[in-house]
């Protein structure tokens, strides 16, 4: 396992990336049209329109320049360029990604108009994307991979097969330094105890807590039931999962047997304890989820899937895998490696993580993901209050 490596970019600030995107980032819903105009007018750039970057406040105005200043300085980004409505909040998401020492340009749209401003931003974008294709990849470490965790669509073949295949690789790959990440709060319900006793300290431990009792305290002011009207989702229940109980111990399978997690992050914050396993507070919702963890800085993403969530993401790719033996079959192109022979016997857990971990290295390398093949870019924002 110690020869374990892989070829990535490395950036100005060190980090490993496994693409080499140009992203043309709207600061807000009303750039979405300059920013995809760029990007069609550059080929081989990629915008990330989105809904919200207007009227927020408080932390919710936090989180919306987290995620969107973290998503800019993604190592699977070689160079960003921003466009906004007006100049000042552009240029705190352009300062932002500058930090990291990224190639980084912004545009207003204010006092310019839609034409002007896409023109001189397709001149900056053209010059950063040759400068990009140039990148040449390089032999990295383990120590340097970050790698987030999720599932969706789950159902009994989740908890007994995929999700733990997950857990196998983070329980190989946390002792060889790789930095890892889950979260999913609402769909640790009912199992909140036995993964507070999954924490490194006790302080890490009470932190959990503290985020877990957050979110319920928001179910019980909205739910309209027991189950908040959303969990299990009606796909869950479909597959045999008929309580969020059962739900929240599968996915709690994620984290390995032995591996413990090292801190509390909040939504899109990037881990700052070194390599090991975070925690992050996150929407159970796959597109939510993984924008956020995206814009934390992680660069290959794991999604066991038991009925057959087809989710994507612009920059960070996401790798399928299923022990759900008609999933595989009816879905197969969404899947990226097949386990279902541990439900059958045909496959010890032990050899479901190293096909894995093979399939991870791979994806590393530039195996493009079934999710990027057929152009699954989800890209969601999580906003926390209502706009003013």
């Amino acid at each position: 396992m110690n020869g374990h490596g892989f070829f990535g970019y490395r950036r100005e600030n060190g980090r490993v990336g496994i693409r080499n995107h140009v992203v043309i980032l709207p600061l807000d819903d009303l750039s979405n049209a300059a920013a995809e105009a760029v990007a069609h007018h550059i080929k081989g750039t990629l915008a990330l329109p989105h809904a919200y970057g207007r009227l927020q406040f408080g932390e919710d105005l936090e989180l919306f320049f987290r995620t969107l200043i973290g998503t800019g300085s993604n190592p699977n980004v070689a160079a960003c360029v921003v466009i906004g409505i007006e100049p000042e909040w552009t240029g705190r998401v352009v300062d932002g990604i500058a930090g990291t020492g990224k190639p980084v340009a912004g545009f207003a749209i204010e006092r310019n108009g839609d034409i002007s401003t896409i023109a001189a931003a397709s001149r900056k974008a053209k010059e950063f994307l040759q400068e990009a294709s140039a990148y040449q990849r390089e032999a990295c470490s383990i120590e340097e991979l970050f790698i987030s965790v999720k599932c969706g669509e789950s159902d009994t073949t989740s908890g007994l097969g995929s999700c733990p295949a997950v857990g196998n690789l983070i329980d190989k790959l946390d002792p060889l330094g790789a930095t890892t990440c889950f979260g999913e709060t609402t769909e640790l319900t009912g199992a909140e105890v036995v993964c507070a006793s999954r924490a490194a300290s006790q302080d890490v431990s009470d932190r959990f807590m503290q985020v877990f009792r957050a979110y319920q305290e928001v179910v019980e002011r909205h739910k309209t039931n027991d189950l908040s009207d959303s969990q299990p989702t009606k796909g869950n229940i479909a597959g045999g999962l008929t309580t969020i109980e059962e739900k929240a111990f599968g996915n709690l399978q994620k984290i390995g047997r032995k591996t413990k997690y090292i801190d509390v992050l909040k939504p899109a914050e990037a881990p700052s304890r070194g390599p090991g396993l975070y925690y992050m507070d996150t929407s159970s919702a796959a597109a939510e989820c993984i924008t956020l963890q995206a814009a934390a800085g992680f660069v290959v993403h794991l999604f066991p899937t038991g009925q057959g969530n087809i989710v994507g993401h612009p920059i960070l790719p996401v790798i399928k895998l299923t022990a759900n033996p008609r999933t595989a079959r009816t879905m197969s192109e969404h899947i990226d490696l097949d386990v279902s022979g541990l439900l059958r016997r045909e496959l010890t857990l032990d050899a479901a993580g190293d096909l894995l971990i093979d399939m991870t290295l791979r994806t590393c390398n530039g195996r493009l993901t079934s999710a990027e093949a057929l152009g699954h870019r989800e890209f969601v924002l999580t906003k926390l209050y209502q706009s003013a």
